[in-house]
């Protein structure tokens, strides 16, 4: 997320001018004019079209770049897409048949309930300039945005601060609002098949509020704490991953295990719709990596590239660690070997060249296949769709693989010096490490305690779980008097 500062344009009289001072020879002479007095005119004349272009560049404010908004405009509709219909498939595709329609019903509410909150307070709590810990109230119900000019983040905060785009505020906003939607949804896979819907409403309004909020402002507000420490973040592997992952995690502890875990047959519905829903992540992830760039420059075309080959290299590592340990690969592996390679590219995505993407991907698959396989029956948690095994798990593999590959001169193309502070452990720099494991430790303690919190407040409130004959039945039925076929 972090950008370079912004510079206008020459204006266009200013650049006529300078060519002006390099005429070709006088047509009239028909041989050329002295050269001496061929600068003298070209100067004189270029002078009141200096002075003007300089008045002019000196009133003039930074204008929204066209291609750099269209380029977002995109990315916010590929991230959407991510969730509706992508989250809702892939999820739908992997639970019983009997909870279908309430998997996806769960998807497309957060969609609904998480734009209103971030519109009234979310986006204020994140990106309002704030504390080191939180946010303001400067942007309640998006008040005083920019809609007709550059977004500059952390206004206010100084120059050496203060972070410019080519967009406007409008944009910035409903691109993070996709953000917030697509993380409090994939929570919604720990809980599959057990969470009340009135229950698991209002959990998410509390937690995009008091979880995700303050977790974003302080990896990517120029004002946060994490920001304050120099960890790299590009895309969401700790905002949205680990923050996803690790939520998941507890609310499948406090839940409970689903009734018949481990002994009935709790196999995907239809893994078709999971493909689908895998296939449109895939395709909406670059929108949700390249897009975080900013802008449509160098630095999204990398972040697009490392974030094919990452995604590639998990899909075949979890495949073939699967073939190898359980001799055939399966669908449901290779669909979550790209998922795992997505997520663990996230955070690395605008640092990395594509060789690290590689070994990223990989390294990845790899991890996360033993996490699904082997840490989950360690952990003995019902973690229903593997969601902390792999975004929680992936985005830590990610989050630290970025301290070791990071490359600081994307960021800072033109300070050799200045890009040592935004390189990982290859690139001269070993203290990133540690900065990102300090921001993982951080996001996981704040989310793990938080979310406990919530969700007991919540079983106070309206009770978490379903009955067990309604779970039996299916929440289809029971919590939305629906049924597939």
């Amino acid at each position: 997320m972090r950008m370079h500062d912004l510079r206008p344009a020459q204006p266009a009289e200013a650049a006529n001018a300078a060519r002006g001072m390099c005429r070709e020879p006088s047509p009239r002479s028909g041989r050329p004019a002295h050269a001496g007095s061929t600068f003298l005119r070209a100067a004189l004349m270029a002078i009141p079209a200096m002075l003007a272009a300089g008045a002019a560049f000196a009133g003039d404010e930074p204008k929204i770049d066209t291609g750099d908004t269209a380029w977002m405009l995109t990315s916010v509709a590929l991230v959407l897409m991510m969730t509706v219909p992508g989250v809702a498939l892939f999820y739908a595709g992997m639970v019983r048949k009997k909870s279908v329609l309430a998997t996806m019903a769960q998807s497309f509410a957060i969609c609904a309930i998480v734009s209103i909150v971030w519109m009234v307070v979310g986006y204020s709590l994140a990106f309002g300039n704030g504390g080191l810990w939180l946010g303001d109230f400067s942007k309640v119900f998006l008040s005083g945005i920019a809609w007709d000019k550059p977004f500059v983040l952390g206004a206010g905060l100084g120059e050496a601060s203060e972070v410019a785009f080519t967009i406007p505020e409008t944009v910035f906003v409903v691109f993070q609002m996709t953000f917030a939607i697509i993380t409090a949804a994939l929570i919604t896979g720990a809980v599959a098949d057990r969470m009340k819907f009135s229950a698991l409403c209002l959990f998410i309004v509390l937690w995009t509020v008091l979880i995700y909020s303050p977790v974003a402002h302080w990896v990517w507000h120029p004002a946060g704490i994490i920001w304050a420490w120099g960890a790299l973040d590009f895309a969401g592997g700790t905002v949205v991953h680990i923050n996803a992952g690790v939520a998941g995690l507890v609310a499948a502890v406090v839940i409970g295990k689903r009734i018949g875990y481990g002994t009935e047959n709790m196999a995907p519905h239809n893994l078709g719709l999971a493909v689908i829903g895998a296939a449109l992540l895939w395709v909406g992830w670059f929108g949700f990596n390249a897009g975080s760039a900013g802008g449509a420059g160098a630095r999204a075309g990398m972040a697009m590239l490392v974030t094919q080959i990452a995604c590639a290299a998990g899909a075949v590592a979890w495949m073939l660690a699967e073939w190898m340990s359980k001799g055939k690969p399966s669908v449901l592996g290779l669909i979550s070997g790209a998922v795992a390679g997505l997520v663990a590219i996230t955070p690395a995505s605008g640092w990395v060249f594509p060789g690290a993407a590689l070994a990223i991907g990989l390294l990845a698959g790899v991890i996360c296949f033993w996490g699904a396989t082997g840490l989950k029956k360690m952990l003995g948690v019902d973690d229903s769709l593997d969601v902390f095994y792999v975004h929680g798990l992936g985005g830590i593999v990610g989050a630290i693989l970025t301290g070791v590959f990071a490359y600081g001169m994307l960021y800072k193309t033109d300070d050799a010096e200045a890009a040592i502070a935004y390189s990982g452990l290859l690139y001269g720099n070993p203290g990133m490490v540690w900065i990102q494991i300090k921001s993982i430790l951080l996001t996981m303690a704040y989310t793990g305690i938080g979310t406990w919190v919530l969700l007991k407040i919540v079983d106070v409130v309206v009770g978490l779980r379903v009955t067990e004959e309604e779970e039996r039945e299916g929440l289809d039925v029971a919590q939305h008097g629906e049924r597939i076929g």
